[in-house]
């Protein structure tokens, strides 16, 4: 399916591709196309000629729009020659331009030359395409003991809008297994590297579809969302601490995992899987950790000399294609090896992307976090990001801390560039924390003396202590009062058993001498009552609660009253040999009373309680 959009892609350009936009020539491209891991990169070398009167100060570069959805970066610099030592060249300025007549399957990038070609003239500079995505798994799904197969589609001529005098193409591949590949005139094979031409006098928009189909157990390790946050501390420490959420990129494993069949032959067993991968650190880092949400991996280990330090990490299980694995990798590095100060401002001078090898990052947040106090807060990166500001507040921050915060997508390896962050910050905010502490501890002593060597105790003669004293004696009167009630409530429980009683086995006098125990026990219990609410009657403490107790007392004699009366009434019928629904007609009327009475004597309890 993809093969064909690209033959049709290129067939839409040779009908509708236009003149050249000018007299410029490519006299010689010599185009280098790596495979050697999932991410592609394309180098090539233009020779660029001006057979025309005008001068010109520009160079266009075409791609069609499948490779541009994958292109991840793009750079063009002056060719410095073989032999030459390399020194940090500056790029040439590239940026999106849309340029008339020209085919809209193509998506086209402007080349700023360093100075005017005039007729005559020439120029050579190098061009470095990088892609990711673009290797397509064919088949897309493997077993454990399958190797990896992967699809590569491409142009044998240079695609251009100018015409090519010479141009040839190197397609290198990470082993000399191939599948199969497209074969041309003058096409040759050396281990693992397919050459196409040279190709000579071809025409602008010339093109000739190549697809390569070759074996690549690399690792397809792809970061679906990385967040690097780097926590600057004027004490000394830049603390970077990453957190991953990675997955293997290529072909999909199906079945089942075999552990033992891994461990015995792992390159037999599990070719398409990779077990580690190698994260290059600053030279002098430090406390280097690598965990994820159970805790801390112990699989990792850790290597470094004065240029570097390298930290080989592996994952709890081998990556097969579609697993997935999340994890968090952090190191501290020495502020004043990335902190500098230029024109009054501060700024932080460190690298971009990760620090992983070979690493595909889907997206990319950057965040830096600055002292608080920190103003005037700028950005310079070599490359265009998504940029916004946040708070983040830590302990014994005030106003919290600021954080420069940026956002990419598509990242490879080539975007692990340096770039700054300018801010202006007061050195006697450093003093800020310090002080707190000291003062805190400081409050903390002098309460403890003053609490050791205080008298806090309250005198008995004082208003507060006799006011708590008589309300505690209120309480206590209060306790008294709700156990007599309590108990009031009982006897009239006995006198409704004993009526039950008597409806069961007829034994009036049973009933007559439960009635009689009952008043006695009853009038002992008024005589206990009455002290108990003249004391809480003449207490200024029981003001609040005592109009609840009065009321509480006159509904249980009320009940009290009501209970006799019913307890009468039955026994009357029974003595006069009355029917039992006779009887229960006569005290239907006072047993709906009954109930209500002892529904409000209960919430009084409940309320006088609470209180």
């Amino acid at each position: 399916m993809e093969i064909s959009r690209f033959c049709a892609l290129l067939f839409t350009i040779s009908i509708l591709a236009s003149p050249a936009l000018s007299d410029l020539v490519l006299s010689k491209v010599d185009r280098r196309i790596y495979l050697t891991s999932h991410i592609v990169r394309i180098s090539s070398t233009l020779k660029v000629e001006n057979a025309g009167p005008e001068t010109v100060s520009e160079v266009l570069l075409a791609f069609p729009e499948l490779q541009v959805k994958n292109m991840a970066y793009l750079m063009a610099t002056p060719h410095e020659g073989k032999g030459r030592v390399k020194n940090s060249v500056v790029a040439l300025p590239v940026e999106v331009t849309n340029p008339k007549d020209m085919p809209p399957a193509l998506t086209f990038y402007s080349v700023s030359l360093p100075n005017s070609l005039a007729e005559g003239d020439s120029f050579i500079f190098d061009v470095l395409a990088v892609f990711t995505h673009a290797l397509r798994p064919i088949p897309e799904q493997i077993t454990q003991a399958d190797i990896q197969l992967v699809v590569y589609q491409e142009s044998a001529y240079y695609l251009s809008p100018y015409a090519v005098k010479v141009q040839s193409l190197s397609v290198k591949l990470p082993d000399s297994r191939i599948e199969s590949y497209t074969k041309l005139e003058n096409t040759k094979i050396h281990g693992s590297e397919i050459k196409y031409g040279p190709y000579e006098n071809l025409p602008e928009f010339s093109y000739s579809p190549i697809v390569v189909h070759f074996e690549s157990n690399q690792p397809f390790a792809v970061a679906q969302e990385l967040v690097r946050e780097m926590e600057i501390s004027h004490w000394g420490n830049v603390q970077v601490t990453e957190h991953y959420k990675l997955i293997h990129g290529g072909a999909q494993s199906k079945g089942e995992f075999s552990r033992l069949d891994f461990q015995a032959r792992p390159n037999v067993r599990g070719a398409s899987a990779f077990r580690y991968l190698v994260a290059n650190l600053p030279p002098r880092a430090h406390s280097v950790y690598y965990r994820d949400e159970i805790g801390n991996i112990s699989t990792s280990h850790l290597w470094g000399d004065t240029k570097k330090t390298e930290l080989l990490i592996e994952p709890r299980y081998p990556m097969f294609g579609g697993w997935r694995t999340a994890f968090t990798i952090g190191y501290g590095v020495p502020l004043k090896d990335f902190l500098y100060e230029s024109e009054g401002k501060r700024f932080l001078n460190i690298t971009f992307s990760s620090p992983i090898v070979e690493l595909v990052i889907d997206t990319l947040i950057v965040k830096v976090v600055l002292p608080e106090g920190s103003s005037e807060i700028s950005l310079a990166a070599p490359f265009t990001v998504k940029q916004w500001q946040e708070t983040k507040i830590f302990h014994l921050d005030i106003d919290g801390r600021p954080v420069v915060a940026l956002e990419k997508s598509n990242v490879v390896p080539e975007h692990n560039q340096y770039f700054q962050v300018y801010y202006k910050f007061n050195k006697l905010s450093m003093l800020r924390e310090p002080l707190m502490l000291v003062s805190g501890f400081f409050f903390l002593f002098v309460a403890c003396i003053v609490y050791m060597h205080a008298d806090i105790s309250i005198s008995k003669s004082s208003a507060s202590y006799l006011a708590k004293q008589q309300w505690e004696e209120v309480q206590a009167a209060i306790q008294q009062v709700q156990n007599i009630i309590g108990r009031c409530l009982t006897t009239h429980d006995k006198l409704e058993a004993s009526l039950r009683d008597l409806s069961r086995t007829g034994d009036v006098q049973a009933c007559k001498a439960a009635r009689k125990a009952a008043d006695g026990l009853l009038k002992e219990l008024s005589k206990e009552l009455k002290p108990l609410l003249t004391f809480l009657q003449s207490s200024p403490s029981a003001a609040q609660v005592l109009p609840k107790v009065e009321e509480l007392v006159a509904k249980e004699r009320e009940l009290q009253e009501k209970v006799m009366v019913k307890h009468t009434t039955v026994v009357d019928g029974y003595e006069k040999k009355s029917g039992a629904r006779d009887i229960e007609n006569r005290v239907a009327l006072q047993q709906q009373k009954l109930v209500a009475l002892r529904q409000e004597v209960d919430d009084l309890l409940e309320f006088i309680d609470e209180i």
